[in-house]
């Protein structure tokens, strides 16, 4: 099945691409628009096209597909034919337009909008249908995948709601593309509005007909999607048309819960329970939204990097490369629903429901992360979990090629063990993509796969996105600004440092040295697995309330921090890194360090991976 999609933000009517093709125009459409009655002609056309219509071609569309043939007609003198481009046609990539009466007409008398089509070859005709017109499309109608012959049949594309047709200015609208990659050509004839009075049983559908329930936030916003209704035809087979939310009736039965607006945008304004209903033409539509409140949202922390070194795949603080899917629905083995549909206070989020595992894609085009140093990612785990949960990330590389399965893809993955994951806050994951295991180039990025080990099964993901953090500082650490009376400095260009070792030999692998960075000295561990500083004296820092430390570091996904009294006793602080945003400016509360004796501290120590950059370590009240 061709998978056209038509951007409404994008189609144009030019000057170029508008024909109007009149058969006995009698008026222009400034005067319709005078009429106190719009029109109740049903034809569009018939031999020529009644008075007033205008055609407007899709935008990406070949807009020269569209002509009047007065060879191949169904009856009388002319059809409409319509050259559908093969792939690759520099022209257009399908074909599609719309026919519009500038002033609208009065619908409201018929039940079906009909035609005759046949075709150069049996095809499927990818769209068909009313209420395109170049605006709000209120009251769009679309039937998809129209089989057609080779010998001329009739089409019936029965009407939902007709009351609401006042003055509809879409009159027909079509959309195909290349079947099988090549172009044909397919005719239409006798485009009418017709009364059949043969149309029946029709059943209305939001959701697709599925009772949904959806657990969310005040502020959460819901695009009520699956809007269908179906007919029992003439022929005997029933027939579903997907439509527009105008044609129906939305109904919350607690207002105070969600509201629902007539475009079916659900808006969640307090905490509770309420159910999302809806009629059409007095008809209960099948399907249902349960709205499960649980208050007020707390969001994904706010990124903080530069956008210059970022490839963003889904976050509202950057702009993100296209992406195809969120949820590739990969079968037969996958279970996990939804996608990038929930909107909370106007920030995206990505629900994932009955998760096991779910692939994002962005081919069109490959991405080049070979400079990329971190994957981050924010996860909060709805549901109940226990106390161990696993999640994994691969990132897979298509190879020169840009295609899945063609020989020379490759993986990284990252399996992530943490408790962290279950407390039901938003958990932020920046992995090293040195860290990760597997082989890739990473010059034709095109999928994420999420995967979950056990225990997670309904998650919220924002901020996906790679970034890179330059190896060394490119910035002095901060200038510290106390007043040296209330310091005790062990390693500053700010104060007077007291006398210390700061390279004692423990059989450490560690290579200390001192760089410069903006003209100012900062402490270097390469190959950091432990190293000491000696202090020149015990010090006595129980006048002291924290220890202030800047440290930097790109690869690191492992650092500590202890102090040390005789004994000897110690106690490690965990320094979070990589530092993604540049130094890191840490104060800890010496009782933090307890049982360490304050009074008589001789020593520190640091232990870790990666390489670290250190500055403005003191001691102060």
């Amino acid at each position: 099945m061709k998978n056209i999609k038509i951007n409404y933000l994008k189609i144009i009517i030019l000057t170029a691409i508008i024909s109007i093709v009149s058969a006995s125009c009698e008026r222009n459409l400034a005067d319709d628009a005078t009429l106190s009655t719009n029109s109740k002609n049903g034809e569009v056309f018939i031999d020529g096209f009644s008075a007033g219509l205008a055609y407007g071609a899709f935008g990406g569309s070949k807009y020269t597909a569209f002509t009047v043939d007065t060879e191949v007609k169904y009856e009388g003198s002319s059809s409409m034919r319509f050259d559908i481009p093969s792939v690759g046609d520099p022209n257009g990539a399908y074909a599609g337009g719309v026919f519009i009466d500038g002033s609208g007409r009065n619908l409201t008398d018929f039940d079906a909008l009909t035609f005759w089509v046949k075709g150069s070859q049996a095809a499927s005709l990818n769209s068909v249908g009313l209420g395109i017109d170049f605006g709000l499309n209120k009251y769009k109608v679309e039937m998809n995948n129209v089989s057609i012959g080779t010998n001329w049949q009739k089409v019936i594309i029965p009407m939902p709601d007709p009351s609401k047709l006042i003055q509809e200015k879409g009159m027909f609208w079509y959309s195909e593309g290349p079947e099988n990659g090549l172009g044909y050509t397919f005719w239409m004839d006798n485009v009418k509005y017709e009364r059949l009075g043969t149309i029946a049983h029709q059943t209305p559908s939001i959701l697709n007909g599925i009772d949904k329930v959806e657990q969310t936030f005040i502020g959460s916003s819901i695009t009520l999607s699956g809007l269908t209704d179906t007919f029992n035809m003439p022929s005997g087979f029933n027939q579903t048309v997907t439509l527009a939310a105008s044609y129906f009736k939305f109904i919350s039965t607690d207002t105070s819960v969600a509201t629902v607006s007539e475009l079916g945008l659900v808006s969640v304004v307090g905490s509770g329970t309420c159910d999302i209903k809806a009629t059409m033409a007095g008809i209960p539509a099948t399907g249902s939204l349960k709205i499960n409140s649980l208050g007020v949202f707390t969001p994904a922390p706010t990124p903080t990097q530069n956008a210059a070194n970022v490839i963003s795949i889904f976050s509202n603080a950057f702009t993100n490369i296209p992406v195809e899917y969120y949820n590739g629905y990969y079968a037969p083995y996958q279970t996990t629903q939804g996608q990038a549909d929930v909107k909370i206070n106007g920030d995206d989020i990505i629900k994932y429901s009955q998760f096991n595992f779910v692939g994002i894609q962005f081919t069109q085009p490959t991405v080049d992360a070979s400079q990329m140093t971190h994957f981050h990612i924010d996860l909060k785990v709805q549901n109940t979990t226990g106390a161990r949960n696993s999640f994994k990330v691969s990132l897979n590389d298509f190879g020169t090629d840009n295609a899945y399965g063609g020989g020379n893809d490759t993986s990284l993955q990252f399996t992530y063990n943490n408790a962290a994951l279950a407390s039901g806050s938003w958990v932020s994951l920046d992995l090293p993509i040195s860290g990760f295991t597997g082989t890739s180039n990473r010059m034709h990025f095109a999928q994420i796969i999420l995967e979950s080990a056990a225990g997670i099964t309904d998650l919220l993901v924002d901020n996906i996105y790679l970034y890179a953090v330059t190896t060394a500082p490119t910035v002095a650490a901060p200038t510290p600004s106390l007043p040296a009376a209330n310091v005790i400095s062990v390693f500053s260009d700010a104060y007077t440092d007291i006398a210390a070792n700061l390279n004692p030999g423990w059989g450490q692998a560690t290579v200390v040295t001192q760089a410069p960075i903006a003209g100012n000295n900062t402490l270097k561990y390469t190959g950091l697995n432990y190293q000491g500083i000696e202090f020149g004296a015990n010090q006595n820092l129980s006048t002291m309330t924290k220890l202030h430390i800047d440290y930097y570091s790109a690869n690191s996904t492992s650092l500590k921090t202890y102090l040390i009294s005789p004994g000897p006793v110690e106690k490690a602080k965990v320094l979070t890194v990589p530092t993604t945003a540049g130094w890191n400016s840490l104060e800890i509360p010496l009782t933090d360090f307890s049982p360490v004796n304050l009074a008589n501290v001789f020593q520190m120590k640091f232990d870790g991976n990666g390489t670290i950059y250190l500055d403005n370590i003191y001691f102060h009240n």
